[in-house]
């Protein structure tokens, strides 16, 4: 970089210098591109005088674009290592970049661009383009003035269909069915009150309809699950997105509310241990005795969830439990959450805690071989087996919207009656 006005720029030039996983071209992978890059597709495509990528305009002509990938434990700067600048604007475009997007928050292995032109053998790079994202462009130009802005990449919404039986886990099932795991993370997410999924047989199957979104027919994202069947256990469990008044949740084919009292769980990826029982051989005090709660094997630093809403009433140390937190839910149910290796910050008497919140993380505190957390279950002061408790559901469909309801429900209801087994279909595309 040449002509660095250092009375100006020093105090910019000294925020960005700072350990990060900052940029620089790769060298076994940066391409000397003479082709243009289309703000669809991004794939090389033939010239043409003039085209456009991230509605910078490009003259084939003369504009060429070096892409490369983040690396780490580098410097901001050093990412112009190998190109002459205009530094007055370079500095002033990355101000305004700053200010939209702080430089600091660039991430390893993310894509760049940079578009240069070749000048008595050098390259004068005009523009920097940040790939925040699958579909979000951070573009920073600095060829005859500075300016910093977002490119949205376009992108279609694809409603997809799948229908599987579970021969493992579903996430395998997920993964053969050639979609995103975190489609298992969803599905588990809006079947938590319905669905034990550390107990899944082999004869257990689902249908799913939801959104993928698509930039370039490539997917980005997996968006909204519309509706869904899980059989479980002998039992057909519905879900049909609604949006009930100001509420958006997942809804029975009743307009039952999903969400229940108490989520089924309270570590989203575990392994069941040791079950409520009346005579268990206690793997430390070498006796036979009761244990009144439920063990899950979970690595440790595994994050721990309430179950329920409700108002801690502990949150400390003993010899027998180690660290553990008990939650007051209602007058009737209480649970507690034993052996872990640290509480979360900020969970202590007296405050109030939401389903689903994290109040610890799994360890081996107290009287542990291993990682794990044991869960106990309170009804009416007396201990007993969680799995056994039917809790009352949450609001449902209010009357008003019932039968807006059942007719969305029915349209979807007919689509998953139209999925084949073991397929994926790309069924529908919208604007």
């Amino acid at each position: 970089m040449k002509n660095l006005n250092l009375s100006n720029l020093a105090i910019i030039f000294c925020t960005l210098l700072f350990s990060f996983q900052s940029c620089k071209p790769d060298k076994t992978t940066s391409q000397h591109d003479s082709t243009t890059v289309s703000d669809t597709t991004e794939n090389t495509l033939a010239l043409k005088p003039k085209t456009y990528y991230c509605s910078i305009e490009i003259d084939n002509q003369y504009d060429l674009i070096d892409t490369f990938s983040v690396e780490k434990n580098s410097v901001f700067m050093n990412l112009f290592d190998d190109y002459e600048t205009n530094d007055s604007l370079l500095f002033e475009a990355i101000g305004l970049a700053d200010s939209i997007f702080p430089i600091n928050k660039i991430i390893a292995n993310r894509g760049v661009n940079m578009i240069y032109r070749q000048k008595n053998g050098k390259k004068h790079a005009s523009h920097l383009i940040y790939h925040a994202n699958e579909t979000d462009r951070l573009v920073i130009g600095f060829r005859d003035s500075a300016e910093a802005r977002w490119h949205y990449l376009p992108v279609d919404t694809i409603e997809r269909s799948i229908y599987a039986k579970i021969d493992r886990t579903l996430y395998h099932s997920i993964l053969d069915a050639n979609t995103s795991y975190e489609l298992g993370i969803k599905m588990s997410e809006v079947f938590a009150w319905q669905v034990n999924f550390f107990r899944i047989d082999a004869s257990d199957f689902f249908k799913v309809i939801y959104d993928e979104y698509q930039v370039g027919g490539k997917a980005v994202k997996l968006g909204e699950i519309k509706s869904a069947l899980f059989y479980h256990r002998g039992d057909s469990f519905y879900a049909f997105s609604y949006e009930n008044g100001v509420d958006k949740g997942y809804y029975d084919e009743n307009g039952q509310s999903l969400k229940k009292a108490f989520l089924k769980a309270p570590l989203k990826y575990s392994r069941i241990s040791s079950r409520y029982t009346k005579r268990r051989f206690h793997p430390v005090q070498k006796r036979w005795k009761a244990h009144l709660g439920t063990d899950y094997a979970a690595p440790r630093g595994t994050p721990i969830r309430t179950v329920g809403d409700g108002k801690i009433v502990a949150a400390s140390y003993s010899g027998g439990n180690g660290r553990y937190v008990k939650v007051e839910h209602n007058s009737t149910y209480t649970t507690q959450y034993l052996h872990m290796s640290r509480i979360a910050t900020g969970i202590k008497r007296g405050k109030y805690v939401k389903q689903g919140e994290v109040i610890g993380y799994v360890g081996s505190t107290g009287l542990a071989t291993g990682p794990h957390l044991c869960f106990r279950f309170w009804k009416n002061g007396v201990q007993v087996d969680p799995f056994k408790i039917k809790a009352p559901p949450t609001t449902p469909v209010s009357s008003e919207n019932l039968e807006d309801f059942k007719s969305n429900s029915s349209q979807q209801l007919e689509k998953l009656g139209q999925i084949q087994l073991s397929t994926t279909s790309k069924s529908a595309s919208s604007e």
